[in-house]
C-alpha cells in the first residue's frame, strides 16, 4: 500500500512538471485558472514557482511512501511522516466531500474526483502505516 501511494505521488509530481509546458491549459483543466491569473498579476513567475513547489511536495510524499516500504533509504521521522501525509490527504479528500455539499457549494465533478483520489491515497498511507507498524487490534 505504501509503495503504491509512493509511486502515485511521484507520478503526480512529474505530471505537475510536465504540465508546465502547457501551463495555461493545465491550470484551466484543473480548475485553478482564475487563481493562477491573479498570481501572475503579482509576478509572472508565481504560478510556475507554486506548481514546482507543489510538485516537490508530492515527490517528497512519494519518497516517504517508498521509504516506508523499504524501497529506498530510511527517511527521518518516517512513522510520523507517513501518518501526517495520510492526514493531509484524508482531510483534503473528506473536506471537499463533507463540507462542500452542506454549504451548498457547487462542487464540480472534477473536484469530486480529486477528493476521492486524495481520500484513496490517504487511506493507502494510513492502512499501509498501520500494517507496517502493526498496531494492535487493527486488521488491514
Amino acid at each position: 500500500m505504501l509503495r503504491l501511494g509512493g509511486y502515485i505521488n511521484i507520478i503526480i509530481a512529474f505530471a505537475h512538471i510536465i504540465g508546465l509546458f502547457w501551463a495555461e491549459k493545465m491550470f484551466e483543466i484543473t480548475g485553478i485558472g482564475e487563481e493562477m491569473v491573479k498570481l501572475s498579476q503579482i509576478h509572472f513567475s508565481l504560478p510556475y514557482l507554486l506548481t514546482i513547489f507543489v510538485a516537490i511536495v508530492f515527490f517528497i510524499f512519494g519518497l516517504y511512501g517508498l521509504s516506508a516500504d523499504g524501497k529506498i533509504k530510511k527517511l527521518p521521522n518516517l512513522k510520523y511522516g507517513i501518518f501526517i501525509i495520510s492526514g493531509v490527504y484524508i482531510i483534503r479528500g473528506a473536506g471537499e466531500l463533507l463540507f462542500g455539499i452542506p454549504q451548498q457549494k457547487a462542487v464540480s465533478s472534477l473536484e469530486t474526483i480529486y477528493s476521492i483520489v486524495a481520500l484513496g491515497i490517504g487511506l493507502l498511507f494510513l492502512f499501509g502505516g498501520l500494517k507496517k507498524w502493526k498496531f494492535k487490534n487493527i486488521r488491514v
